[in-house]
């Protein structure tokens, strides 16, 4: 304990200003702080919110692409599953052709996009039309790599609503024509943090917006989804 309060000692050191001036100049610079942190998070949501629409609205595409949010003891958490059923109505409305699932399986005990397409066949959708992305490490690495690696153009996104702008900026980045389907969720503590959390992402997702870095794995191309859409 000690060893905390000794390094958060300088917070102890700041003094807030004594004069007026000096207070007001202290909050605008506090104000302009805050209003440059929200910045990317208002674009995100101005260029990407007319692609949002529901699975009953979304226009027609090839391809779902779902991005993974978790494992509960090797299965889909429920927000992953809520994902998943949502792609489960495209598919079976006709609204998809096939699904892509992108996620996390950088280690042998930690497979979403396996555990996803396990999901998906038990409910229905045929294991040919399903392809798996195992480097989906993080949103601008899914998009880019469906793009680059498997070739899509054209798709529907599926993820939370607090979530699916950040991914639609992204993918049209990466060079993807998407519409999002963002995806109800209970307003409980971890729709809280999620929420909470794409404030910060958002100034990650405009520098990969921009200057659209190669993902942490890119690999050679993958005929997958093409045979999945014959």
């Amino acid at each position: 304990m000690r060893g905390l309060w000794a390094r958060l000692g300088w917070i102890r050191r700041v003094r807030l200003p004594r004069s007026r001036r000096g207070q007001r100049r202290a909050f605008q610079v506090l104000v302009a702080l805050t209003v440059l942190a929200l910045l990317p998070a208002t674009w995100l949501n101005a260029t990407a919110g007319p692609r949002v629409r529901t699975v009953a609205d979304v226009p027609a595409a090839p391809v779902a692409v779902v991005f993974g949010a978790g494992l509960w003891n090797g299965e889909p958490s429920p927000y992953l599953a809520h994902r998943l059923d949502a792609a489960i109505r495209l598919y079976q409305g006709g609204r998809v052709r096939a699904v892509l699932v992108t996620g996390d399986n950088s280690r042998h005990d930690y497979d979403e996009p396996d555990a996803m397409r396990g999901y998906l066949v038990r409910h229905g959708v045929p294991a040919h039309k399903i392809v798996s992305d195992y480097a989906g490490f993080d949103t601008w690495d899914s998009c880019t790599r469906a793009h680059r690696i498997f070739g899509v153009d054209r798709a529907v996104l599926v993820s939370q609503g607090f979530h699916i702008r950040r991914a639609l900026a992204l993918c049209t980045a990466a060079g993807i024509d998407a519409y999002g389907v963002g995806v109800a969720a209970d307003h409980d503590v971890t729709w809280a943090y999620g929420g909470m959390r794409e404030i910060f992402a958002a100034g990650k997702a405009t520098a990969e917006a921009v200057l659209r870095p190669d993902p942490h794995f890119l690999g050679p191309k993958e005929k997958g989804l093409t045979a999945a859409l014959r």
